[in-house]
């Protein structure tokens, strides 16, 4: 039967004995509201819009983003050249790019094995397409998620190498020991490009190209997979070119490949700054030209009717790409990117769309099933610091989907599992900031908890046993207990400042996106609304809400609820219908059928 198991440097915006903003200290979502800045970085937002000549509102955004006045040139004016390091200084990139040429030298068979996500879709596509270009004719390899779960396997493995010269993993593979081993058996060379965490012990390869090993000194831990992928190419071109002949001519346009690192950038969820800034800003600007085929296509589908921004690719086509390794077909993604074929891209993103469909279908039923596990425990509020929830009914491909709903919605760590016939479960992990979710599963493994297990701080993977799970639950809250009350002690709204109604117009937001992309470390801009009258309410799809807010002056703002119906924010929004509210959230522009509108993503409520 399913169950939910319990045993019960992040800066305070605007300082933890500041006032709390609108005198909101406890939010329909039981929140409360504070000024992002802090006094000092007031006195910093006034002197960057002084100094450059920006609107304050400006200034302040760039404030409490961590820009200084000497920074904010180059901040909003990003420039690649500048922030590319040396490829070379990332341990085993120059072995890597010279087995790689190797490959281009002799006309090799390679196969690229890659991870059933958007970074590891991005990261073959790139490798593909630049040995595409020097003659070669790559073959990708994505593993089933739920036959063969996460990382190169050692069947796969051995079928793979009889038939290559050269495999080259991608957002996998660091750990790998037996499967890698099996390759070196069977006599293909192993090149790993990866960025996960991993031990001193690594996989046998000719070259591990990670700058999260423990002996990489380039500081480049923050890169996507894809962003690895992008500098290891850099290498090769310029190994190709210190070699000479007729490959050295075919060199790929790397900078034209752009458009996928910042989509597996964005949709990896690493940090929006430095390199990976100007990777996604770069790349949105490739991707307006619409030059890739398989993402014009998914656009498409998606219905981006306007330019495509980091949000766009964080929420509608990276889920369409991941939905084929979570339900269907895993290599779809990775095919999608790399044809040039009309017809053959129409019919994947058509076929990712369906199975986004599908995907959300099942994920809604089995968030349903979890908050109903939960709702005990909340109405005892006797919620765990760590959340963990199992089903033998569950999808696997859902189980990260849920966990991360279920983060959103209770404010603290979720780990969902999905328990197969033998009893075994396979679980995703999602956490809060401060909280180094990761470190615990690592550890869990290393304790006997769990069969295996890894991941990021924010996002985490395991295999365990069904009759530990228990176990699992009491030692994991017992670990994080202290920096899940950490956490929750500073879990406010941070608000970037007030707006009237009327001050949410296009022209704000087209000032506002200069200091974007946004995305993780890099947040939305979010602003505070005083007392709107909550004047329509319908609902979107199964859980959306749009809400029509007006003003005292008249002034009309427009607003999505996402996921908030049936939920605290949703019932918030219901019973003040036709009374105020101040209200919290993110502009955006909404185009429909050519026609921008100005809208507010709704975060949060509180009485007036």
């Amino acid at each position: 039967m399913a169950n939910a198991t319990g045993t019960g440097k992040r800066r305070e915006a605007g300082g933890s004995d500041a006032a709390p903003l609108l005198g909101v200290r406890a939010s329909a979502t039981g929140r409360s509201w504070r000024a992002r800045l802090c006094a000092a970085e007031e006195i910093e937002a006034r002197t960057i819009a002084q100094r450059h000549g920006l609107p304050e509102i400006l200034g302040r955004v760039l404030a409490g983003r961590g820009v200084d006045c000497d920074g904010t040139e180059a901040f909003l004016s990003p420039s690649l050249k500048a922030l590319l390091p040396d490829p070379s200084t990332l341990t085993d990139s120059e072995v890597a790019a010279e087995r790689l040429a190797d490959s281009v030298q002799r006309g090799e068979r390679v196969t690229v094995f890659a991870d059933y996500d958007v970074d590891g879709a991005t990261s073959a596509a790139l490798v593909v397409r630049a040995l595409r270009a020097y003659g070669l004719d790559p073959v990708i390899y994505v593993p089933d998620r739920v036959t063969e779960g996460y990382g190169p396997s050692v069947d796969a493995v051995k079928r793979l190498a009889a038939a290559c010269d050269l495999l080259v993993t991608v957002d996998c593979g660091s750990a790998a020991h037996e499967p890698l081993e099996a390759a070196r058996a069977a006599g293909a060379d192993v090149v790993v490009i990866d960025h996960h965490p991993v031990g001193e012990a690594l996989a046998p390869a000719r070259a591990v190209v990670n700058p999260n090993r423990q002996d990489d000194l380039s500081g480049q831990g923050h890169l996507a997979a894809v962003g690895v992928t992008f500098l290891v190419l850099i290498a090769l071109n310029r190994a190709v070119r210190r070699r000479g002949g007729a490959a050295a001519a075919r060199a790929p346009d790397l900078l034209g490949l752009l458009d996928l690192v910042a989509l597996g950038t964005v949709c990896d969820v690493v940090p929006l700054a430095g390199l990976n800034r100007a990777f996604v800003t770069k790349g949105l600007k490739l991707m307006r030209s619409r030059v890739n085929p398989g993402l014009t296509a998914l656009s498409d589908q998606a219905r981006l009717s306007g330019p495509p921004e980091a949000y766009h690719l964080g929420f509608l086509l990276g889920p369409r790409i991941n939905a084929g390794g979570r339900i269907g077909d895993a290599g779809l993604g990775a095919r999608l990117l790399t044809s040039d074929d009309p017809a053959t891209v129409a019919q994947i993103a058509a076929d990712l769309d369906r199975l986004n469909r599908e995907r959300q279908t099942v994920e809604q039923a089995a968030v349903k099933e979890a908050e109903a596990m939960l709702l005990p425990l909340e109405t005892a509020d006797a919620l765990p610091p760590v959340i963990v929830v199992s089903s033998p009914g569950w999808h696997i491909g859902v189980v990260g989907l849920v966990a991360s709903r279920l983060k959103e919605r209770y404010r603290r760590p979720a780990v969902a599992i999905a328990i197969d016939e033998t009893g075994r479960g396979v679980g995703s992990a999602r956490s809060v900031p401060g909280v180094d979710l990761g470190a615990a599963i690592r550890a869990a493994f290393e304790n006997g908890l769990i069969v295996k297990g890894g991941g990021h701080a924010m996002a985490a993977g395991m295999t365990v046993e069904s009759d530990r799970i228990a176990a699992l639950t009491t030692w994991l809250s017992d670990r994080l207990a202290d920096e899940v009350a950490m956490a929750s002690a500073s879990d406010g709204l941070s608000i970037d400042g007030l707006l009237v109604a009327g001050a949410a117009t296009e022209d704000l937001i087209a000032l506002l996106e200069k200091a974007g992309p946004f995305g993780a470390k890099h947040p939305e801009p979010v602003f505070a609304f005083a007392n709107l009258l909550v004047d329509t309410v319908g609902e979107v799809g199964e859980s959306h809400l749009r809400i029509g807010f007006k003003a005292d002056d008249g002034a009309r703002l427009d607003a999505m609820a996402f996921r908030a119906r049936g939920g605290a924010l949703g019932d918030a929004i219901a019973a003040a219908r036709g009374s105020s509210l101040h209200v919290a959230g993110s502009l955006m522009l909404d185009t429909f059928r050519g026609v921008p509108k100005v809208r507010l993503r709704l975060l949060d409520v509180a009485s007036g």
